[in-house]
C-alpha cells in the first residue's frame, strides 16, 4: 500500500500527465490510420524516450500504447476500417451500428467497454501477477496449438448466414498463411521465385485490402450508380439499462483478455475475435451478431483493451514479452537500466508501482478523451461518399506503403481490396479470412514443434489437461451452430 502511495505521488505531476495526455492522444491518431499499429506507434516514439527520466519515458509510450489500441477501433466503426488487427472484430457490429445511424452509441460502447477492461487488467496485473505469470509459462507448443485451434473453431460464429461460406473464407486465410518460409525447414513455400513473398503476405496489407478498400470500392460503385449513400448521424444516446445489460460481456472479455494476453505471442488480435464469440456464445439472440450488436463491440474491445495489462504480468515478472507491443517496452526499460524479472519489484519497487498507477491513470484518461471526442469523431460520417472514399483509398496506399517503404504491399492490398469486393458482393464473410491469417501460423508452427517434443506421438494433444480442454472447446464451438440448427428444424416440424 505504501508503494502505491508513493506511486500515487509520483504519477500526480504536471508533466507526468502532460506526457501521459500527449502519448495517449499521439496512439489513438496513430491507431486510428490503416497500416500503423500500436507496435509501430511505440517503435517510432521510443528514440523521443532515451533523453527522458525512467517514468516519464515509459508512460510516453504506454500512453502510446493504450490510445493505439483504442484508436483502431474508432475507424472500425465509423468507415469499416479496421485500424489495428485488433479491431476486426469491433468492425463486424460497429460498422453495421453506425450505418443504422447509431455511430455515437456505438463509440460509446467502444470507449466505456474499452476503459473497463484496460483498468481491470492493471489491476490484476498489481494484485496477482507474479501467480499468473507461472501459470502462463504452463502454456508450452501443445497449448498454444490448443488455443490456436480454438480460435480457429470461432469461424462458426463469425460466418453469418452461411457457415459453408465461413468456412471456406477461413481456409483461403489458412491457405494464404502459408506463403512464404517454412518456419520448421526453412524452405520456400508458393514464392514461385518472388523474393517478396519469402516472408508470407503481411497481414497488414490483406487485412487493410479486404476491409477499407473493398468498402471504397463498394462506394465507389454505389457513387456511379447514383445510390443514396448518406448516413444519418443521430445522437442516441446509451441508456444505462443497455450498458447494465453489457457489465458481465465486459468483465467477461476483460478476463479473457488477461489471460491471453500473458501468453507469449498471443496476442490482441485472437484475443478480439476469442471474447466476440463467447459473448454470442452466452447471448440469448445470437441472430443480433453481425447486424449490430451492442456486445458484439463491448466483448472485442474489452477483451483487446484488457491484453494492455495481461502482457505486462510476463513482461514485468518473468522478462518475457506478451505480445510485439511489450518486446519493444522491454527495450525500453533497459534502456531505461531497469532489468524486467522476478528481482525487479525487490529491486526497483517504486518505480513499478509508479508504473502501475501511470496505466490506471492512463485508462481514465482514455475514457475521459474518448467520450469527449465523440461527437467530432463522428463528423467523419458527414463528408459525402464521393469525397470520403478516395481519401480512403489513398490511406490504405500510405499505410500499406509505410508497413516496409515497399510496392508489393501496395500491390497485395489493392488484390485483397478486389477480392474483398467481390466477396461482399457474393456475401462471403471476410473476417473468417483474417482469422485464418492471424491464427495459421501460429497452428503450423506449434502442432509441429509439439510433434517433436513427441516424437510424433499424438497423445500429447489429450494427456496434456490444458491442451485437452482447449480441443474439447474448440469441437463444441465448431459442431454448436449445427447442432442448434439441426434442434430447430426439428422443433419447426
Amino acid at each position: 500500500m505504501n508503494l502505491l502511495m508513493e506511486g500515487l505521488i509520483n504519477v500526480l505531476n504536471i508533466q507526468v500527465i502532460l506526457i501521459l495526455l500527449l502519448g495517449i492522444i499521439s496512439g489513438i491518431a496513430i491507431g486510428s490510420l490503416p497500416g500503423l499499429t500500436a507496435t509501430m506507434g511505440v517503435a517510432l516514439v521510443l528514440p523521443i524516450t532515451f533523453g527522458m527520466e525512467a517514468v516519464p519515458g515509459i508512460l510516453l509510450l504506454i500512453g502510446v500504447y493504450f490510445g493505439s489500441v483504442y484508436g483502431g477501433s474508432l475507424t472500425a466503426i465509423l468507415i469499416n476500417t479496421p485500424g489495428t488487427p485488433a479491431s476486426a472484430a469491433t468492425a463486424m457490429d460497429g460498422y453495421a451500428m453506425s450505418r443504422k445511424g447509431l455511430a455515437h452509441k456505438a463509440l460509446t460502447i467502444s470507449t466505456l467497454s474499452s476503459s473497463i477492461g484496460g483498468i481491470l487488467s492493471v489491476i490484476v496485473l498489481i494484485l496477482v501477477a507474479p501467480q499468473l505469470a507461472n501459470f502462463a509459462l504452463r502454456f508450452s507448443a501443445p497449448e498454444t496449438f490448443a488455443l490456436a485451434v480454438f480460435g480457429i473453431s470461432i469461424i462458426s460464429s463469425i460466418s453469418g448466414k452461411s457457415m459453408v461460406k465461413g468456412l471456406m473464407a477461413g481456409i483461403l486465410g489458412l491457405l494464404i498463411a502459408t506463403i512464404g518460409i517454412d518456419p520448421m525447414g526453412g524452405f520456400p513455400r508458393f514464392t514461385f521465385g518472388n523474393m517478396n513473398l519469402a516472408n508470407g503476405l503481411n497481414l497488414i496489407p490483406v487485412m487493410i485490402g479486404l476491409f477499407a478498400a473493398s468498402e471504397a470500392f463498394k462506394s465507389m460503385e454505389d457513387i456511379f450508380s447514383k445510390q443514396n449513400l448518406d448516413i444519418k448521424v443521430e445522437k442516441v444516446k446509451l441508456k444505462w439499462v443497455e450498458f447494465k445489460s453489457l457489465i458481465i460481456t465486459i468483465l467477461r472479455s476483460a478476463g479473457i483478455g488477461t489471460f491471453i494476453g500473458m501468453i507469449p505471442g498471443a496476442g490482441g488480435d485472437i484475443t478480439s475475435f476469442v471474447a466476440y464469440n463467447e459473448a454470442k456464445r452466452f447471448s440469448k439472440n445470437k441472430d443480433e451478431f453481425g447486424k449490430g450488436a451492442m456486445k458484439g463491440i463491448a466483448a472485442p474491445e474489452a477483451a483487446n483493451n484488457s491484453v494492455t495489462g495481461g502482457a505486462m504480468i510476463p513482461l514485468l515478472t518473468l522478462g518475457i514479452p506478451g505480445d510485439a507491443v511489450t518486446a519493444v517496452l522491454l527495450g525500453a526499460l533497459m534502456v531505461q537500466g531497469l532489468q524486467p524479472g522476478p528481482l525487479l519489484f525487490q529491486n526497483n519497487g517504486p518505480i513499478v508501482y509508479t508504473l502501475f498507477v501511470g496505466m490506471l491513470l492512463a485508462n481514465i484518461f482514455l475514457l475521459v478523451i474518448g467520450l469527449f471526442g465523440i461527437k467530432y469523431f463522428t463528423k467523419i460520417l458527414l463528408v459525402p461518399k464521393s469525397i470520403l472514399s478516395p481519401i480512403i483509398l489513398v490511406l490504405c496506399v500510405v499505410g500499406s506503403y509505410a508497413l516496409n517503404n515497399n510496392y508489393f504491399d501496395v500491390i497485395v492490398m489493392l488484390i485483397a481490396g478486389i477480392i474483398g469486393y467481390f466477396m461482399v458482393k457474393l456475401k462471403f464473410p471476410v473476417s473468417p479470412v483474417i482469422l485464418g491469417l492471424i491464427l495459421g501460423p501460429l497452428m503450423e508452427s506449434n502442432l509441429r514443434r509439439s510433434l517433436l517434443m513427441s516424437q510424433g506421438n499424438l497423445s500429447i494433444f489429450y494427456t496434456r489437461p490444458i491442451t485437452l480442454v482447449l480441443l474439447v472447446l474448440a469441437i463444441i464451438t465448431l459442431l454448436s451452430p449445427i447442432v442448434s440448427k439441426v434442434f430447430k428444424r426439428k422443433l419447426i416440424k
